[in-house]
Parts: structure tokens; C-alpha cells; sequence
């Protein structure tokens, strides 16, 4: 992203904030419906250190979680490009399992693993490494079967082939489905804690809601929402640094 872009992103911004304060304001909206822009700062600075502490325990739930799903993600996709008989059994029962919603599997984990940060990281591994997963092997099958066949004629091997031709075709497809399941780790994480956990910032929003205080709902919203904007940023930063040929 260039200056300019960022210029108008953040003048965009701005203006979207500006309406939206002269609206809360001038409607008179109570805090339920639709609470100012100053007030949600104002609940952020008046609770910084609980939103700080919640941000860091769900920062760390979806960093793990990330990290583990994403490793997990391209190594099933490598295993099954190496070894093509697992493919024919191995994909079907994968893509069965990712077409169940990922909250659904959120009561057995939630189970199985209690309701601290171990649950919350096997939920973000998990969506994290489907995603992950299926870019990276749709990022290794787009080689071109006569480059291929051209480095067979040269005597490469299977592995050969993949790290010289296969891995560097599929980095860009893999860093796509990284940035897109950086949004999705802090999304899982959140909902997760939602459901059951003893702190972050899901469990912050759903004891305001509990205790109707909706102001305190949108401040750790907003602290989420930087939460992600700066992972998803830190993540596109790498991206453009480590696969500069795109």
C-alpha cells in the first residue's frame, strides 16, 4: 500500500466516524441502538487495562492457534501432494469436516479441552489450518504439467519437483489463504470465548451484554478491530517482503 492509499484510507475513515458521531448525536440514539464515537473512546480509555488484558489473552488464542493451523494446513496439503494414494481417501473426509460451520464443533472442544486457552487455540487451528490448507493445495496443483514432465525428463524427483517447482508456484495462493485466516483466527477466538472462557475479549462482550452495558460492547469491538487490522497488516507487510516477485 502506497502513501496515497493509506491517505485516503484514513480520511475515509475519518468521515465514516465524523457521520457517524453527528448521527448518534443529532438522533439522540440511546447506547443499545447505536452509541457515539466518543463514547466508545471514552469506554476504552476508562477501561484500558481490562481491554489490554482481555486483548492480550485473545491475541495469544489466535497467534498459537494460527501459527499451529497454519503449519498443520500446509503440511496436510504437502503430504497428500507427495503421496497422491492418500489424496483419493484423505480429501473427501477433510472437506466433509470443513463443510460443518467451525462454531459448531465449539461444545466439543469447549468439552474436551475446558473452557481455558487450550479450546480457544485448537478452534483457531482449526479454521486457520482448513483455510491454509485448501490454498496451499490448490497453490501446488496450478503448476503446469509440462514443467513438470520437463524436470522428470531431467531426472528430478517427486520431492525435486515440489521444492524447486511446486512450493514457489504456490506461495502466493498460500500467503492469500494466511491473510485471509488472519481475519478468521481472531473471529473464531472471540466467538469461542463467547461461549465459554474465563477471559478476552469475547468473554468481555458477553458480560456487558449480560450487564446491558452495550457501551463497554462496542469499546472491546473496537479493540478487536484493531487487534485484527494490525495482525492482518503485520501479515500482508511479511507477505510483500518474503514474496516479492508478485
Amino acid at each position: 500500500m502506497n502513501a496515497t492509499s493509506a491517505v485516503r484510507g484514513a480520511v475515509g475513515a475519518l468521515l465514516i466516524l465524523a457521520i457517524w458521531e453527528t448521527l448518534a448525536r443529532g438522533l439522540s440514539l440511546p447506547a443499545y441502538t447505536l452509541p457515539a464515537v466518543s463514547q466508545i473512546l471514552a469506554a476504552v480509555a476508562e477501561h484500558r487495562k481490562v481491554l489490554q488484558a482481555a486483548a492480550l489473552v485473545t491475541g495469544f488464542e489466535a497467534l498459537t492457534g494460527y501459527v499451529i493451523g497454519a503449519l498443520a494446513g500446509i503440511g496436510m496439503a504437502t503430504l497428500l501432494i507427495l503421496a497422491r494414494p492418500l489424496r483419493a481417501g484423505a480429501l473427501p473426509l477433510l472437506l466433509a469436516i470443513n463443510s460443518v460451520p467451525v462454531v459448531a464443533w465449539s461444545p466439543l472442544v469447549l468439552l474436551w479441552f475446558g473452557m481455558g486457552v487450550a479450546s480457544k487455540i485448537v478452534m483457531v487451528a482449526l479454521a486457520v489450518g482448513f483455510t491454509v490448507f485448501l490454498s496451499a493445495l490448490a497453490g501446488f496443483d496450478r503448476v503446469d504439467r509440462r514443467s513438470v514432465d520437463l524436470m522428470r525428463s531431467f531426472g528430478a524427483g517427486r520431492f525435486g519437483i515440489f521444492w524447486r517447482l511446486r512450493l514457489p508456484a504456490a506461495l502466493p495462493l498460500i500467503a492469500a489463504g494466511l491473510r485471509v485466516a488472519t481475519v478468521r483466527s481472531l473471529i473464531v477466538a472471540i466467538v469461542t470465548e463467547m461461549l465459554g472462557a474465563y477471559g478476552g475479549l469475547g468473554w468481555i462482550i458477553y458480560q456487558s451484554v449480560t450487564l446491558i452495558d452495550f457501551v463497554q460492547v462496542w469499546a472491546a469491538i473496537l479493540v478487536a478491530s484493531a487487534l485484527s487490522l494490525a495482525f492482518f497488516g503485520l501479515v500482508g507487510a511479511l507477505e510483500r517482503r518474503l514474496i516479492f516477485w508478485r
